[in-house]
């Protein structure tokens, strides 16, 4: 289906960015945000406390490594999103702000560690992420799930949320970590769309993604499939709806759209921010093309009020069964 093209007279759906700058850090206007965009930074006490609590375990979160927009307001509220097998990734992505560099050793005390820190926090709902780990033989797939385990035995009520790597498409690490007791949630994110990956994901393919996505889908149907995408990456509007008509194809429940924003001038520009209109957009086109749930807006990420992206798709209605899924667009 050809999507529709917007009104003429309907507010705009996207605004410029600005120019591109360069690295070695001349015109740092190239990095100002449009005054929609700006957040304060977290000094509270409760933002303290939390971030003295994963100090005192060893810990590490994305919303700190990758400079979320969002710490004031998750950290105050008591919640972090822990990531897990240390704070260096063995990929360089030209959008995040997480380090690159030859990881440490993995800790074997961690697990639990984050099973601690989360029970001190009380968290109703638990989410996991790691760096990638290429440099190990399973990708750190076991890890991850004794971390799923060991939060699970020590908070049996909460629902429990990881953001998992590809595994370099080994499909077996993808089943270890599904198959964790205690598991809600299985999120992967594709990040953009098949045309830009070269750019933006380098060691990353899109192929690869929508098999790790479809396979969680098929193979473990009591698990919520889920995604993000980041926009203003220089995708278009019809590019964006393609994307999400291969999304639902795949599997996925679950869909998050937020905006890129440039961590530093050493990482690729920002190509437009998008409006509000154009949330409500994308949103409307991912709810008719039948997602259970889309989260869309400037600030939305992946694990961003994941608790409440989850109870919004057990409400849905549920999607069709997952059919022959179609090759995924050029």
């Amino acid at each position: 289906m050809t999507p529709a093209a917007p009104s003429p007279c309907a507010p705009p759906l996207t605004l410029p960015a600005h120019p591109a700058g360069d690295r070695f850090g001349r015109d740092r206007g190239a990095l100002r945000l449009p005054e929609f965009l700006r957040r304060p930074v977290g000094k509270g006490e409760q933002v303290a406390a939390v971030k003295r609590l994963m100090r005192e375990g060893d810990l590490h979160t994305v919303c700190e490594e990758a400079r979320c927009p969002n710490l004031q307001e998750c950290f105050s509220h008591g919640t972090a999103t822990f990531m897990i097998m240390g704070k260096d990734c063995t990929r360089a992505c030209s959008f995040c702000a997480v380090g690159t560099a030859a990881p440490a050793p993995l800790d074997p005390a961690e697990p639990a560690s984050v099973a601690r820190a989360a029970a001190r926090l009380a968290l109703r709902h638990v989410v996991i992420t790691s760096v990638n780990r290429d440099d190990l033989p399973d990708g750190g797939a076991e890890h991850m799930r004794r971390t799923v385990e060991e939060v699970h035995a020590a908070l049996p009520e909460a629902t429990i949320e990881v953001l998992a790597p590809d595994f370099l498409d080994n499909l077996d690490d993808t089943r270890r970590v599904a198959s964790a007791r205690g598991l809600a949630v299985y999120n992967h994110n594709v990040e953009t769309v098949p045309r830009l990956y070269p750019r933006v994901r380098h060691r990353a393919r899109y192929e690869r993604s929508l098999g790790v996505l479809q396979t969680v889908a098929r193979e473990f149907p009591h698990l919520k499939v889920k995604t993000g995408v980041m926009v203003g990456l220089g995708e278009t509007r019809a590019e964006l709806f393609a994307l999400m008509e291969d999304l639902r194809a795949h599997g996925v429940h679950i869909l998050t759209i937020g905006q890129y924003l440039r961590p530093s001038l050493k990482h690729m520009p920002v190509a437009e921010y998008v409006t509000e209109e154009g949330y409500d957009d994308y949103r409307a086109r991912g709810l008719l093309v039948g997602f259970e749930h889309v989260y869309a807006g400037p600030f939305v990420r992946s694990s961003y009020n994941a608790a409440e992206a989850l109870r919004h798709a057990q409400e849905a209605a549920p999607p069709a069964p997952l059919t022959d899924s179609p090759p995924p667009r050029p």
